[in-house]
């Protein structure tokens, strides 16, 4: 008969909680301890050592949210150990929360010269013992409070660092020398391989009732009074179930240690910079233990904090790279979200990411690692692979609230056609700990059975960092070749993609954007945090344009070091929980200054490019930094300001509004301050859908239900208020080229002041909104009710734009009702466009509707405003100030040159006269993105651009200076083949034949001006 499984679970439950986790330490000796708390922030290990410390006990509560305690331990190893065989070591406990991995209080422990020795985490609590006759350590103790516990995530004071109570938040529970009971242990990591294999096995295999009947065994081999004694007989009687290899067919998991270290979230920077040490020690000590562990680790910042912080370990850790056993991955700065940040951006985090590693360790990673960013940009597979790059990782794909990717391992193909080999690990997790349900769910449900066998397992503790620890590899040991297992083998992600490839040449294909159905609302939240990398991202090109034709043109120094410092604080801050909007308040707030920052070193570079290159002088001088001709200046020049035109605004009051004639729109402006009729004259056409009205705005209830900074939930749309009670309504300026109506509405306790402008000959309606913004869980949209009939919408991303269905037709359609645009989204029928510009906003939603038996037309709306509680108690708090601008007539171009004209106006400067642009573009849809010096301080001059309107091209580029040759290169300026870029006439002109969307990186050596 059957043993009683669960007679048998209740059993071996109680072993493992009242033998085997008692008994894994035997004998114990005290230790000596004294600490020194920091006054305020952390402070580098010279100044710790240096202070006076002051005797403390286990037992004593420490810990003010955010502090830092240093502890010495001083002693020595009992003599009568020496005649023992069990190894001993320092067990430390600082108050864990044993039902959380991370996010907690942890430590790092020094020796006394201030080398690194490893970190203590909950579940890594223990330090080496290296010097039996002197125990001397200083421990960095620091109290991060939990902010995340038990997935009910609630308004925190400890989301800054000036409202944390005053009171201690954990209690030193151990910090001892113990002797470790190793085959105590041994029999622990055998039962949780076991039992855990137990319950994936079905019911009536023999093989389950084989194994519960060894556990059982070995339960009966324990004596209670003698754990550490007879566990090898328990050991014994489990050896025969663990020899057993695994069946022919199964699956195989290639595990790569990791440990997903966010570079803020619920823990300021500075916090990541000590996570990073303690993740990284832990790391290389755990490897000098098991010489078959391999980790792998993204983000060049993250090693570049280790480098500055930390010499010793950073030593250390470029060993165990040039080994083979520490990776480098991913190739980016950081693992930034991909969806807001703007062109050039996205490509220079691979320009300095992969810079970093090639320079430091040799090494260029070929994969794209990014396992937790939320959705991916159709334009991301031609970025990476112009920088080298040739796979891709993610996993967060799983996360998808409605509908299931079709793959796991597959093509991607951006929106060029470009195609990235990609993994989807069927794991569903980047910190998996190896348990046998784990492993079970990545053969389950591997989406290529059948074709292909293998797929990879990122194991070790994450989010908060930590990393592999010995109980993990204990398991991977265990699984490597253990019947009703996957076999699972530990090695590097580039050895999981060369086994992937080779057993599937030809796998299935994903067409354009990865768009995560979840996690919507960060597109939206911390407003002042997307304006700031909004404005620092055009700021910077405008830096590098002016500097670069100061130094071609009048020999003024490039400014390499702040320009590169103001590029590695952007791409910090478009990491995943950054840009997004989903940190504590203190993470936003620094952000929000370091952008300041940023924004008065790049004005600074500006400024002194424009001074040497116009000369001294009093004129008035125009400054268009874009790559499209506004105000009548043309690209990338200076030029007298252009006189405006002969057009006028004809204003006639009608009722309680006015009916504003701009020559191309007569707008109705009614007493609400809303738009009922919007005409475009030189079609005709009436733009807003009958009975509705252009510039609404409308308030929505807006409680998630799970994460509240992060998600916008689809029940949003059942509870929503029209603004349309106007406070005053106002004709503000009527001037022959200008018209504005301002508008005051209140909400709760909140002003939104718009003023609305129509100027003469122009086909846009501008909105400048003042928004004095004091609600809370509430979301903020602005709509365009638009006549247009169409079934798809583009919008705006890197590198060119992308379609969306308007319609709901599958539940893929219906999942994606908030989307992700940069600068401009456009609907469009045959003839006749409506597109909506915006200087700060990146969530929207279009669609198609039929409102009350009307004909049927498209809605744009934009999401400008939250008020999430979690994890900033007051993000949006206050006042904001955003323009967004409805162009009527527009096609893609025209919506191009809207989006540059909100976010790279043209500025006026005094000097001696006109500057002609470096370089020129004479072909349909190109775009200059980029113009720079080359990044290993040749001189040559790097230009980027692409073709933006979908369609193919040809042209020419023309360079205002001389050169002696050019080549087409890859993102990090390597050349890209033998044969330079054909040049045609005139002198100086350079011929450009591209794809839809395609990206093209040249460079220019031999510059002269």
């Amino acid at each position: 008969m059957r043993d009683n499984e669960w007679l048998y679970r209740g059993r071996l439950g109680r072993l493992v909680e009242e033998l085997i986790v008692p008994n894994l330490y035997g004998a114990t000796h005290d230790l000596e301890l004294s600490a020194w708390l920091v006054p305020d922030e952390p402070v580098p290990f010279a100044e710790a050592l240096a202070q006076p410390y002051q005797p403390f006990r286990v037992g004593t509560e420490w810990g003010r949210g955010w502090s830092t305690l240093w502890l010495h331990i001083t002693g020595a190893v009992p003599a009568e150990w020496a005649a023992t065989p069990n190894p001993y070591e320092i067990v430390v406990d600082l108050g864990f929360h044993k039902q959380l991995d991370g996010g907690q209080a942890e430590g790092l422990a020094f020796r006394p010269d201030g080398s690194v020795i490893k970190g203590i985490e909950p579940f890594n609590n223990y330090l080496p013992v290296e010097d039996p006759a002197r125990i001397d350590i200083y421990l960095e103790a620091a109290a991060n409070p939990v902010l995340a516990a038990g997935g009910s995530w609630h308004p925190t004071p400890f989301s800054s660092k000036y409202t944390v109570p005053d009171e201690q938040l954990y209690v030193l529970r151990r910090l001892d020398l113990a002797q470790r009971n190793v085959e105590v242990w041994e029999l622990g990591q055998d039962i949780e391989v076991l039992a855990g294999l137990v319950e994936e096995l079905p019911p009536d295999l023999p093989r389950r009732a084989e194994i519960v009947v060894a556990l059982n065994a070995a339960m009966d081999a324990i004596d209670p009074r003698d754990v550490a004694g007879t566990a090898g007989l328990a050991r014994a009687a489990l050896a025969g179930v663990l020899s057993r290899p695994a069946n022919a067919s199964a699956h195989r998991v290639l595990a790569t240690g990791h440990a997903h270290i966010d570079s803020a979230w619920l823990w300021p920077v500075r916090e990541t910079v000590r996570k990073c040490a303690r993740t990284f020690a832990n790391v290389i000590a755990l490897s000098e233990e098991h010489p078959d562990l391999v980790f792998a680790c993204s983000s060049a910042q993250q090693y570049a904090w280790v480098k500055a912080g930390y010499p010793q370990l950073w030593e250390r850790l470029k060993a165990k790279v040039a080994e083979g056993r520490f990776v480098p991955v991913g190739g980016m700065w950081v693992e930034s979200d991909t969806n807001m940040p703007g062109s050039e951006a996205l490509a220079r985090q691979f320009v300095l990411g992969k810079a970093f590693f090639l320079r430091e360790f040799g090494f260029e990673p070929l994969d794209v690692w990014l396992p937790d960013s939320f959705g991916y940009s159709g334009a991301l597979p031609q970025v990476a692979a112009a920088a080298g790059s040739k796979w891709f990782l993610t996993q967060k794909m799983s996360w998808n609230e409605t509908n299931v990717l079709p793959h796991h391992t597959f093509w991607w193909e951006g929106i060029d056609g470009t195609r990235l080999f990609t993994h989807l690990p069927p794991v569903d997790t980047y910190s998996s700990r190896l348990a046998a349900n784990e492993l079970a769910r990545a053969e389950r449900q591997y989406a290529e059975q059948g074709h292909g066998t293998i797929s990879l397992v990122p194991f070790g503790y994450g989010d908060g960092g930590g990393g592999p620890t010995r109980e993990m590899v204990a398991k991977a040991h265990r699984t490597a070749d253990l019947e009703g297992s996957p076999r699972v083998r530990i090695g590097t992600p580039a050895e999981f993609f060369a086994a992937a490839e080779a057993e599937l040449p030809d796998p299935g294909t994903w067409s354009g954007e990865m768009y995560l159905e979840n996690h919507r609302g960060t597109y939206t939240s911390q407003l002042r945090t997307k304006q700031g990398n909004r404005r620092s991202e055009h700021l910077l090109r405008a830096a590098e344009l002016w500097a670069t034709t100061a130094a071609v043109r009048s020999g003024l120094a490039y400014p390499v070091e702040e320009l590169r410092a103001c590029w590695e604080t952007v791409l910090l801050q478009q990491f995943h929980d950054i840009l997004p909007g989903s940190s504590i308040a203190w993470v936003h707030r620094e952000a929000e200054a370091n952008y300041e920052r940023v924004a008065g070193v790049l004005d600074g570079i500006i400024g002194r490019s424009l001074a040497a290159l116009t000369g001294a002088g009093q004129t008035r001088l125009a400054v268009n930094s874009a790559p499209v001709q506004l105000a009548g200046v043309g690209p990338f020049t200076v030029a007298a300001p252009a006189a405006p035109g002969s057009g006028t605004v004809q204003v006639a009051a009608d009722g309680a509004g006015w009916v504003i004639d701009t020559g191309v729109l007569r707008v109705v402006v009614d007493g609400d301050g809303l738009l009922p009729s919007v005409v475009h004259l030189p079609s005709g056409r009436e733009l807003v859908a009958g009975g509705r009205r252009f510039g609404l705005l409308q308030v929505h209830n807006d409680r998630p239900s799970a994460y509240e900074a992060w998600d916008i939930d689809a029940h949003i749309d059942r509870s929503v208020t029209d603004l349309v009670t106007a406070e005053s309504v106002r004709l503000v300026t009527r001037e022959p080229h200008l018209a504005e109506v301002e508008v005051v509405r209140r909400i709760g306790d909140s002003t939104i002041t718009t003023r609305l402008g129509l100027a003469a000959g122009s086909p846009a309606i501008d909105l400048d909104l003042d928004i004095d913004w004091h609600e809370q869980r509430r979301l903020l949209k602005l709509a365009f009710p638009t006549s247009i009939f169409t079934d798809r919408a583009a919008s705006e991303i890197q590198f060119g734009h992308i379609h969306r269905p308007t319609y709901v037709n599958t539940s893929w359609d219906a999942a994606r009702y908030e989307t992700c645009a940069h600068r401009w989204v456009q609907v469009a029928e045959p003839g006749l466009g409506f597109a909506v510009a915006n200087d700060s906003t990146y969530g929207h939603d279009i669609r198609r509707e039929h409102a009350g038996g009307r004909a049927p037309g498209t809605t744009v709306r934009l999401s400008l405003i939250r008020g999430p509680l979690f994890p900033d108690p007051q993000t949006d708090q206050g006042r904001h100030r955003l323009r967004v601008s409805a162009v009527c007539g527009a096609d893609i171009e025209a919506a191009i040159i809207a989006g540059q004209r909100l976010n790279q106006p043209v500025r006026e400067v005094l000097g001696g006269g006109p500057v002609e642009p470096i370089v020129t573009a004479s072909a349909p849809g190109v775009v200059v993105e980029a113009v720079k010096l080359a990044e290993d301080g040749s001189g040559d001059v790097v230009v980027r651009l692409y073709e933006s309107l979908g369609s193919r091209t040809s042209g020419r580029l023309t360079a205002g200076f001389g050169y002696a040759g050019v080549a087409r290169t890859d993102l990090l300026e390597r050349q890209l083949g033998p044969d330079p870029v054909e040049l045609a006439g005139p002198p100086g002109a350079v011929a450009l034949d591209l794809r839809p969307f395609e990206i093209l990186t040249l460079r220019f050596r031999g510059v002269h001006g």
